[in-house]
């Protein structure tokens, strides 16, 4: 009888217990009601009289080890189940990346930010245009090119068309049609063309368009707000040229080109070796135009003008490829703050 519960209680010592289930088995083997140390107590009348009191201590002996050693290897399990899932307070935190503005965000806050301390708003409008606000009220013919499917990305085609919008000159046909002057207005926003995406263009882009109507308002006027615009902008030494262009919307008018800052003027592929670059069109506002939004073109005059987002930006941070600006790789943007 000894013998036997010694040989169980070698066996309790030499059991691991790593697991749920390795306990439960322990539990049920020696601690049942069908385990071996039950059946231990069932033979216990059959000990000899002298002997079963040293027997019966040695059997709750044994009980109370295999119970110590459920409790104790259950207690330690426990524990590391709730620490596995528990926040170490001493471990270092981990280096949050903190983000920056897209470049060319920074730009039109930077554009728009110069217009307004001379006076402009900001105005905005949809960007799915019916074709009076996109081409006829700005003085499109019905023959113009812009309106084929090569320059425009049509919705419905027919009487009434519909089209993205390829300008946000469709903005101030709707300031025209809607204050009356004076109207000193900027239309920041998202275009889009039907044109093969490269280096230099993209199928869309921004555009911030500007609008002064008021008497006696002259091409020196337009001259010299873009004067004031490029040494604000690309800083004091910056230089513009004016040449004479064609716009429906505009007579006279003229594409404007500020020196070219990634080369410093000294000629590179984005400048096409000139030392200029194209930055926006201009020009004075056709009476046409004004008197289709119903303002008296004898009483008013005004200027107009245009520029790419992504023109300004790939001067202003030496960027070579308007296509980066879509592509979404972190690599390239996070080398922009608002600081730069």
């Amino acid at each position: 009888m000894k013998e036997k519960i010694y040989e169980i209680e070698k066996e309790i010592e030499n059991t691991v217990l790593n697991n749920a289930k390795q306990l439960e088995e322990f539990r049920i083997k020696y601690l049942g009601s069908k385990g071996k140390i039950k059946d231990l107590f069932s033979f216990l009348k059959e000990a000899p009289k002298e002997e079963k009191r040293e027997i019966g201590q040695l059997m709750n002996m044994l009980r109370k080890s295999a119970q110590s050693k459920f409790d104790d290897s259950t207690e330690k399990l426990n524990f590391a189940q709730e620490t596995e899932h528990k926040i170490d307070l001493s471990r270092p935190a981990d280096q949050n990346e903190i983000g920056a503005r897209h470049p060319l965000s920074l730009v039109r806050s930077e554009i728009i930010e110069i217009f307004n301390r001379i006076g402009f708003t900001v105005s905005e409008g949809p960007e799915i245009e019916d074709d009076w606000h996109n081409f006829s009220a700005l003085n499109f013919p019905p023959e113009h090119p812009a309106r084929d499917m090569q320059d425009t990305f049509f919705i419905e085609k027919g009487e009434n068309e519909i089209a993205l919008r390829t300008h946000t000159s469709s903005v101030q046909v709707r300031v025209m049609e809607n204050d009356k002057p004076p109207i000193r207005t900027i239309s920041p926003g998202r275009v889009y063309r039907n044109e093969a995406i490269s280096a230099r263009a993209h199928c869309f882009f921004h555009q911030v368009e500007g609008l002064y109507i008021d008497k006696n308002v002259s091409f020196a006027d337009l001259k010299q707000t873009l004067l004031y615009f490029a040494k604000e902008l690309f800083g004091e030494k910056a230089k513009i040229r004016l040449r004479p262009s064609y716009f429906p919307f505009t007579e006279p008018s003229a594409e404007v080109d500020v020196s070219c800052t990634i080369c410093n003027s000294k000629g590179c592929n984005v400048c096409k070796y000139t030392g200029w670059l194209e930055i926006l069109g201009c020009g004075m506002v056709d009476p046409n135009v004004l008197e289709a939004s119903n303002i008296d073109s004898k009483i008013y005059t005004g200027f107009a003008f245009g520029m790419g987002v992504e023109r300004i930006a790939q001067l202003k941070y030496k960027v070579n490829d308007l296509r980066l600006y879509s592509e979404n790789d972190v690599r390239f943007l996070k080398q922009f703050t608002a600081g730069n």
